[in-house]
């Protein structure tokens, strides 16, 4: 069981970011064990013939199928929205010593490899092949895969701290994870490791992950303490585009088909291209549908950095959700 003990300091400090090396670095456990995060299997059979020809020998070897992920590869995002340059500037950064103690270091006593002990004997060129390969890698397997990616993690960042303003720690940690608990002050994780900490007054960084599901990810002090959890809508990452609404949909009879469609996608926050992708239309006539709803209170644009993503408003979910009620009891 991890334990984060928080002061009134720290629950004032609890933000949130996403990182595009965590989410490359958390993509190649799922490589390695594809049964045990199935929900990425359509991601998976996708990018194995773009990564013949790519030695992932180093790669598997410091991202195992499960435990302890040297955590220099994984540093928190310094920023709410950070590039994977800057990141990748971050790990080729790390002291070589921190480099060797990390992989030199194993759960429960267990022995390193001797792949691994030679990497940990030449530490800087392990930085210089690691970094080789991660560029490598995102440019096959995550790249060409990232936007709609990166729509799921900014928009659960911005619902997330819409309810933290609204609700507090309390709101947010409630619904994060079956594995995740908040009580008096004390956030739990279920894990099978121990480790029960104050924050020292530095908060706490939450990072969603799509790759991390089905579980979360921790990283404990003197690191700055942060949380990796599935972000809500998770499930729709891989989904081929959808058909709009059949004619005898309510909502659709209403607003049109099109509409009730964006209306039923905004059950989590969304670029126009994300939108665009999933109902299988052009961005232009997203944002023209996107406009009416707009203007008829619907929906609400949020700028993230130099993107907007669109978001259900109360009148938006109330409207979906009646019509979603209306259809289940008309069967």
């Amino acid at each position: 069981m991890i334990e984060f003990v928080f002061a009134p300091d720290d629950v004032a400090r609890v933000r949130f970011a996403f990182s595009p090396l965590w989410e490359m670095v958390r993509s190649l456990r799922v490589l390695a064990d594809p049964s045990g995060h199935a929900l990425h299997l359509p991601w998976v059979h996708a990018v194995r013939p773009r990564l013949r020809g790519l030695d992932m020998g180093p790669l598997r070897r410091l991202v195992p199928p499960a435990g302890y992920i040297p955590d220099f590869l994984t540093p928190p995002p310094s920023s709410p929205l950070p590039e994977l340059e800057a990141e990748l500037a971050v790990v080729r950064a790390t002291p070589p010593e921190v480099v060797a103690d990390e992989l030199r270091w194993t759960e429960r006593g267990a022995l390193p490899s001797p792949a691994r002990h030679a990497m940990a004997a030449d530490p800087e060129r392990t930085l210089e092949t690691t970094d080789a390969l991660l560029r490598a890698y995102w440019a096959a397997a995550v790249e060409p895969f990232w936007p709609r990616v990166r729509d799921l993690l900014e928009g659960d960042v911005l619902r997330r701290t819409g309810a933290l303003a609204v609700a507090g720690a309390a709101g947010v940690f409630g619904g994060l994870h079956d594995a995740v608990s908040w009580r008096s002050g004390t956030l739990s994780i279920d894990r099978d490791w121990h480790w029960r900490g104050e924050l020292g007054g530095r908060g706490l960084l939450l990072v969603p992950s799509a790759f991390v599901w089905p579980q979360v990810s921790v990283m404990v002090p003197p690191y700055q303490a942060m949380l990796s959890y599935p972000p809500n809508g998770v499930a729709t990452l891989w989904e081929a585009p959808g058909r709009a609404p059949g004619r005898g949909d309510p909502l659709a009879a209403l607003i049109g088909r099109r509409r009730a469609a964006l209306l039923t996608a905004l059950a989590t926050p969304a670029s126009t291209t994300e939108l665009a992708r999933r109902m299988g239309v052009t961005a232009g006539a997203v944002s023209q549908h996107l406009g009416v709803l707009r203007a008829c209170g619907l929906v609400a644009g949020h700028r993230l950095g130099r993107r907007v993503l669109y978001v259900r408003t109360p009148a938006g979910d109330a409207l979906a959700s009646g019509s979603a009620s209306e259809g289940g009891s008309a069967e």
